[in-house]
């Protein structure tokens, strides 16, 4: 059986229908994202990436198709801000809570500014970590959006 990490409690808390699919995580990895699509047969543009961001001077969360790259520059542009940088690992993980390779943008340690691609609308489900390495949530991309508070933004650009 599988303990449930706070991603999950969040979405069962707020009612929200998913479903959580394991699989065999590589750490040698060379793209977390496209590994877990791969591993569970999904196309990459519907698994999607946390990744952690300093934005100004404000952590904040942009969430990506697995086969693109986020747009810094895009991103800041839509959180309001003149810049944005990737957070250090240690930093994302303190902040977040979670582990790099299985940070969930839901049931974080607090509530960050988030922001989700606007290619995830297209689809009536995707896939985002569940916040433990090898372990994936599928919910609607509008509940996301919901219990994230995250603003729908082109962040992302082609890999």
């Amino acid at each position: 059986m599988i303990s449930c990490p706070p991603a999950t409690m969040a979405l069962e808390k707020a009612g929200k229908r998913f479903e959580l699919l394991t699989y065999e995580y590589d750490p040698d990895a060379p793209s977390i994202g496209l590994q877990a699509a791969e591993a569970l047969g999904l196309a990459p543009s519907v698994v999607f990436k946390t990744l952690m961001v300093v934005a100004g001077d404000e952590p904040c969360i942009g969430i990506i198709p697995s086969d693109q790259e986020l747009s810094l520059k895009a991103l800041a542009a839509a959180a309001g801000k003149k810049s944005a940088v990737m957070m250090r690992p240690a930093d994302a993980e303190r902040i977040s809570g979670y582990h790099v390779g299985g940070i969930s943008p839901l049931g974080q340690r607090k509530r960050l500014p988030t922001l989700l691609d606007e290619s995830a609308l297209a689809f009536e489900t995707i896939f985002v970590s569940a916040g433990r390495r090898g372990l994936e949530l599928e919910l609607a991309p509008d509940d996301l959006v919901r219990l994230t508070e995250a603003r729908v933004a082109a962040v992302a650009s082609g890999a």
